[in-house]
């Protein structure tokens, strides 16, 4: 397991080349503010958007989740513990007013960069009315 990329994957260098040609600005693989040992994969600061581009296999893929059949039982609590941290990480940045967007690996670099560029200007936008 050691072996495997956790950063810099090629989904995430994909994502952020259409980010930064579309003239975004982030940061990688940051620190979950509050949470020890948890990094979030591209962020933007100030608007306060965290992106996260899971694998498939590690992060439990309805679609493209496999389960080994060797050490099975160990492999499965392996990943219930991902699915689950995944889920306590998506929690308290929400409680801290974070917006969180979660990809798999297999969605179209083009639609995710897509989403994420309306998410950051959605956010970015001065309130209209208020006050």
């Amino acid at each position: 397991m050691s072996r495997q990329v956790s950063r810099d994957t090629a989904p995430e260098v994909a994502v952020r080349k259409l980010l930064h040609a579309a003239g975004l600005r982030y940061r990688v693989n940051v620190p979950v503010p509050g949470m020890r040992r948890r990094t979030i994969d591209i962020v933007f600061g100030p608007a306060k958007v965290a992106v996260f581009l899971d694998g498939c296999f590690w992060h439990g893929c309805p679609q493209h989740a496999t389960q080994p059949k060797a050490n099975a039982e160990w492999w499965r609590t392996k990943l219930d513990k991902n699915m689950a941290r995944d889920r306590e990480t998506t929690d308290h940045l929400l409680s801290e007013d974070w917006t969180v967007l979660r990809f798999w690996e297999h969605e179209s670099v083009e639609d995710v960069a897509r989403r994420i560029t309306a998410a950051v200007a959605s956010k970015r936008r001065p309130s209209v009315g208020r006050g």
